[in-house]
């Protein structure tokens, strides 16, 4: 096969694809490290006495 048989729109369907792919997984990765760092807050929250509204209304919580 030639490069110069290879359908323009078919290798655009597989470069957007390519790139779907790996937006899923960024945004994957993405939501587990904001998820830990919520944790983490949470836990600091926890070991320092405060109570959850008392943190909420302090602003460490959103």
């Amino acid at each position: 096969m030639s490069i110069n048989s290879i359908d323009r729109e078919e290798m655009k369907n597989v470069a957007s694809h390519w790139s779907h792919e790996e937006t899923d997984k960024r945004s994957e990765s993405k939501k587990r490290a904001d998820a830990r760092r919520r944790i983490e807050a949470l836990r600091d929250i926890k070991d320092s006495g405060l109570t959850y509204e008392e943190a909420v209304d302090l602003g460490l919580i959103h």
